[in-house]
């Protein structure tokens, strides 16, 4: 069934939709954040929507091998790090500002993967756009904040690399409820100091399930299912549209205005992301067939 979806549904749709859901996730984590602080709210993010996942998918444990272990377990790393330290960024810097910091990671991962010269000219087009979007030359923005994104950035690069291997290896989005679970063990040290000392009730639960519901069950199991099916380069500069729809969220939900420079960026960054599409499709020498599925192409 999901590879009858896969072969419907393009490719970049998916994407898009998948960046979409995440930033209306961070958006609504706002409030959570102002209850029990960036690292509780990664964290129990990670906890429901692992739990969400095993319930739904229950990966087979037996599938895994020795040589597997190291990637679901930096996957399952660099999500809860990706996750906790956006957060912190959000809580300090806008939404928008936060995420075209955060793409830097990505970006770099697209430029060195590409393999023509046209890649790495689309990527530098996307970064004059994260420039015009975070506006660097006011001096007014919050250093830790945009520390915490440009960490969360080199979670995001790694994320993307490993989120490929591993939706190659596993069938489906097994993969995913695999490594979810680790990314909620990896953020307990961090996240559940802020819970217990926070402002933590049933409605703040029932809040961050509803999140995790959005992310990281349906969102990321959408980047999964397309990174199966696109470069390293074309995904990664894809990702350029991202900070715009974290503008947008920002504008809709926490209603933080963008300048005109902001706007120019948006427009850079989505011409970037849209040309870097073409030709991104990986072919079935590129993709290995996962386990428990026939091999595309």
């Amino acid at each position: 069934m999901t590879g009858r979806l896969q072969l419907r549904v393009p490719a970049w749709s998916m994407s898009i939709a998948a960046m979409l859901l995440i930033q209306l996730s961070n958006a609504l984590s706002v409030g959570v954040i102002e209850q029990i602080g960036p690292a509780g709210t990664a964290w129990l993010r990670m906890c429901c929507g692992g739990v969400f996942l095993l319930l739904l998918v229950r990966p087979s444990l037996r599938g895994i091998r020795r040589r597997d272990l190291p990637a679901l377990l930096a996957l399952g790393a660099v999500t809860g790090f990706m996750t906790t330290f956006f957060l912190a960024a959000v809580e300090r810097i806008p939404l928008g500002t936060a995420v075209a910091i955060e793409f830097l990671g990505p970006l770099a991962v697209a430029g060195f993967a590409s393999r023509r010269r046209s890649g790495l000219l689309w990527a530098l087009l996307a970064l004059v756009g994260v420039v015009l979007l975070t506006e660097p030359w006011h001096g007014e923005i919050d250093l830790l904040g945009v520390a915490f994104a440009a960490i969360a950035g080199v979670c995001w690069g790694g994320y993307n690399l490993l989120t490929q291997h591993v939706g190659d290896r596993f069938a489906g989005i097994s993969g995913l409820a695999l490594t979810i679970p680790v990314a909620a063990v990896f953020t307990t040290v961090v996240g559940l100091p802020q819970v217990l000392g926070g402002a933590f009730d049933w409605r703040v639960l029932l809040l961050v399930a509803g999140i995790a519901l959005v992310t990281p069950v349906i969102s990321f199991a959408l980047e999964m299912l397309a990174l199966r099916r696109m470069t390293h380069s074309a995904f990664g500069t894809l990702l350029a549209v991202e900070p715009a729809f974290g503008v947008l969220i920002g504008l809709l939900v926490l209603s933080q205005l963008p300048s005109p420079v902001q706007l120019l960026g948006v427009a850079l960054v989505v011409l970037a992301g849209a040309a870097a599409q073409r030709g991104g499709t990986r072919s079935g020498r590129d993709a290995p067939g996962p386990v428990g599925e026939p091999q595309l192409g």
